[in-house]
């Protein structure tokens, strides 16, 4: 499959997905940016995006007016829908903000199930802020995770130590100058059976715990001498800080928007990268249907993963085209993607499923990939 963008209403471009493309069930990673039911107006002016409401100066590049039920009725459809294209190993990330995002929640528990609810995600997008207003300053807006099933693709992602991440968690050093800690051997919980309970070097696990691992594997490492004994003849496993990947990366992000946006929605590389990186595979589909700049887009072909992305906006379209034409590689390395402008399309049917009435307008376009 090539990659795709496409100029409609999302409404339509999820339906030509699933009837046209026959691509039910099989995206993997969806991340959408949906608008923030701020009843407002965005604009761009000479260029510039304004991230703050501004419907006076400049072209609208989108409208955010729904509000209150008609928002929540106007996703919900969407949702239904991108719920119908995401594999049984795929999930969706949300992206919202303080205002409505936990009645968004409750949305997304409705379609996806509370029990395929992953992660609530704060992410800091921007430096304190001092306006004179009765509330603390907001810098935070979330991202709300869910998967499809039980079984997503999950890459865990990890932050690399610091210095001072190792001076803290790896206080000791060994004779050769490496940084290591300790940690226990034994698990709480008894048992009765297997070598989780057999004396190790003529000890056996403290009362109301077990071994973590058979005794074989203990005296593998102890003929390592990854095993280190106290001076009471207590073992602890010794962990090397230069053999960690690094430490877990928590709920909490800090993805500051870039200062001079080419889009009103424009978000962090980093953020999409992370998201990409750890929730799909390199034959995966990424979908952006509310795709504004074409962030999602280019973290997608940078990681070489495929992408569809979908806008009814001719800014956001704008932005998406020169951000991916932008991608510099060697002269040898093109891809194709099909831009696709969906212009005669009308809702005919009861269950509000989009039928094609006349053309799709197919534009094969050369770009340079990472």
């Amino acid at each position: 499959m090539k990659k795709i963008l496409i100029k409609a209403d999302n409404i339509k471009g999820i339906n030509y997905l699933l009837k046209e493309q026959g691509l039910k069930g099989k995206i993997d990673l969806i991340y959408i940016d949906p608008p923030f039911a701020t009843g407002n107006n965005f604009t761009i002016t000479d260029g510039r995006a304004s991230t703050i409401s501004n419907s006076r100066n400049g072209d609208i590049a989108y409208s955010d007016k729904l509000i209150g039920n008609n928002f929540i009725n106007f996703l919900r459809k969407r949702l239904i829908l991108l719920k119908e294209l995401l594999s049984e190993r795929g999930s969706i990330y949300l992206h919202i903000d303080y205002k409505v995002g936990h009645y968004v929640k409750i949305l997304m528990d409705e379609v996806f199930g509370i029990e395929n609810f992953r992660n609530d995600i704060t992410r800091i997008k921007c430096n304190p802020k001092n306006f004179n207003r009765i509330g603390y300053g907001n810098i935070k807006d979330l991202i709300l995770f869910y998967s499809k099933g039980s079984n997503p693709i999950w890459h865990e992602p990890r932050d690399k130590y610091t210095e001072e991440d190792v001076q803290r968690l790896f206080p000791k050093t060994d004779k050769f100058g490496r940084k290591y800690t300790t940690v226990p051997i034994h698990a709480p919980g008894e048992t009765e059976n297997g070598q989780s309970n057999e004396p190790f070097n003529g000890i056996k696990p403290p009362k109301g715990r077990h071994w973590r691992t058979g005794v074989k594997t203990l005296k593998e490492w102890d003929e390592k001498g990854l095993i280190e004994w106290s001076t009471t003849g207590n073992p602890r496993k010794i962990i090397y800080a230069d053999e960690q990947r690094g430490k877990r990366i928590q709920d909490i992000w800090e993805f500051k928007d870039p200062p001079y946006p080419s889009y009103p929605t424009e978000k962090n590389l980093d953020l999409l990268g992370l998201i990409i990186k750890t929730s799909s595979n390199k034959d995966s589909i990424v979908l952006d249907c509310f795709c504004g700049s074409g962030t999602t887009l280019l973290a997608a072909q940078i990681n070489r993963r495929k992408w569809i992305g979908i806008d009814n906006s001719v800014h956001a379209i704008k932005s998406t085209k020169k951000k991916l034409n932008g991608i510099k590689v060697d002269l040898f390395n093109k891809v194709d993607y099909d831009y696709i402008d969906m212009e005669d399309v009308e809702q005919t049917n009861a269950t509000g499923i989009i039928e094609i009435q006349d053309h799709v307008k197919t534009e094969n376009i050369n770009i340079k990939s990472s």
